[in-house]
């Protein structure tokens, strides 16, 4: 459970997407395209689909690979999302004639380059909670005030971890070397809240080391575990058998790692997360750039007026350390996890460079609006977000109630701008 900032306030309670029109995100792209080159740009509305099964669908159709297919984030699957995409090897006129199945496009416009990660200026949600009491909206407005001025935590979403909440288990165990550990993750653990039945019972035969059965049980379309289960069948190790785990799927795990550490860090600083501290790594809003804080007090009323913020660590083996009592909370957080910052520089594919994350964002363009519709009662939180913040951690300080409804949300990127997407598992993250 993370600590809220705003605890002198109550939640409102209610849920979120309980349908996809509940959810609604736009992004917002660092530039308009110029009208001239040999990429194709265009804005996509999808519903109910992961991003990447949008663009695997326009690459059948347009009969281009999905690689040539650009992008600078990626969007909920159980929502109404806009986002942009660029093209190649395709024209305008191809691209506004596509008829997609739960795919809308917008416009279309040529540019020079591809669409990338990080592309992005932020995105702007509107959402609707339910289950609420439509004049409650009045006790939003102190809520959302505190957060402009403070600064909304950046922790990273529940959604981050996995369905199994368990993606930052894996990456640890693979980045302390223990492929026994990571396999009983993977591939044990059964827990009858998660699994279907016939999972469930896999699960239970490869925990209780029969390894044929759960071969026998595991579902067709469980591809990845099947092959980590048929090598360890075959070889009998453990460590032969994590290297049928592709790469992409590794730094996933270790970016959840990461991110947990994070958040782990915020948590114990979450009551200064707007204070300047002797020995920060402060980061300037402007263009990302970060520094060290020689004078606390001088840099105090830059981070007042939102021009800086403290940061917390993307662990890596090029992060730059803070001092003092920032370093303190870093250091213990990583020991309360069994970790040092050597397991971070080992050689070999886990390998991570690092990063730095701001504390806090602030929220802008806040609308709130109470309403009733043919679903009930409602109310509306409009607000747009920088790239790489959550919309279900502001939510979360609004509502207060820490359901399930924050964890189901699909896709997002790995911390420090380096994509490691999982279609599963992280999409409501402002890219």
């Amino acid at each position: 459970m993370l600590p809220y900032l705003t605890t002198n306030f109550p939640g409102i309670g209610g849920s979120i997407k309980n349908r996809p029109e509940d959810f609604f995100v736009q992004e917002i792209p660092l530039y308009e395209p110029s009208g001239e080159g040999e990429h194709v740009y265009c804005e996509i509305q999808k519903i109910g689909i992961p991003t990447f099964e949008a663009i695997n669908r326009i690459a059948a159709s347009l009969r281009i690979s999905a690689r040539d297919i650009g992008y600078a984030g990626l969007k909920d699957a159980k929502a109404i999302t806009r986002q942009v995409l660029s093209i190649l090897g395709t024209t305008e006129e191809a691209v506004m004639s596509l008829r997609v199945p739960d795919v809308t496009v917008q416009w279309a416009a040529r540019h020079g380059n591809k669409f990338r990660l990080g592309h992005l200026a932020g995105n702007r949600f509107a959402i609707k909670i339910r289950g609420v009491n439509p004049p409650d909206v009045i006790k939003l407005e102190p809520v959302m005030d505190e957060l402009q001025r403070r600064g909304m935590p950046n922790y990273f979403g529940q959604q981050r971890f996995g369905r199994r909440g368990d993606n930052h288990k894996l990456g640890g165990a693979l980045i302390r070397g223990r492929p026994e550990e990571l396999l009983a993750l993977l591939l044990g653990s059964p827990d009858p809240s998660i699994d279907d039945p016939p999972m469930l019972k896999a699960r239970r035969s490869f925990s209780e080391g029969r390894f044929e059965d759960a071969m026998r049980q595991w579902p067709r379309h469980g591809g990845m575990e099947r092959r980590v289960l048929a090598r360890m069948i075959k070889t009998g190790k453990a460590g032969a058998a994590i290297r049928m785990i592709d790469q992409r799927l590794r730094r996933l795990w270790v970016s959840a790692l990461q991110s947990e550490i994070f958040n782990d860090v915020l948590a114990r600083r979450i009551e200064s997360i707007d204070r300047m501290w002797l020995g920060d790594l402060a980061m300037k809003h402007e263009n990302g750039a970060v520094f060290r804080v020689e004078d606390a007090t001088a840099e105090q009323s830059r981070a007042d007026r939102f021009e800086i913020s403290p940061t917390g660590p993307i662990v890596g083996h090029r992060m730059t350390l803070p001092e003092r009592e920032e370093l303190k909370l870093e250091e213990a957080a990583l020991k309360s996890h069994g970790l040092t910052l050597g397991h971070f520089r080992q050689e070999g594919r886990n390998q991570s460079p690092g990063a730095r994350r701001s504390f806090r964002v602030q929220p802008k363009e806040i609308n709130l609006a109470a309403g009733v519709d043919e679903h009930g009662a409602h109310i509306t939180v409009a607000f747009t977000l920088p790239p790489g913040s959550y919309a279900t951690v502001l939510l979360r300080e609004l509502m207060k109630n820490d359901s399930s409804d924050f964890a189901g949300a699909g896709e997002a990127s790995a911390p420090g701008g380096d994509e490691g997407s999982d279609t599963e598992h992280d999409e409501d993250q402002a890219e």
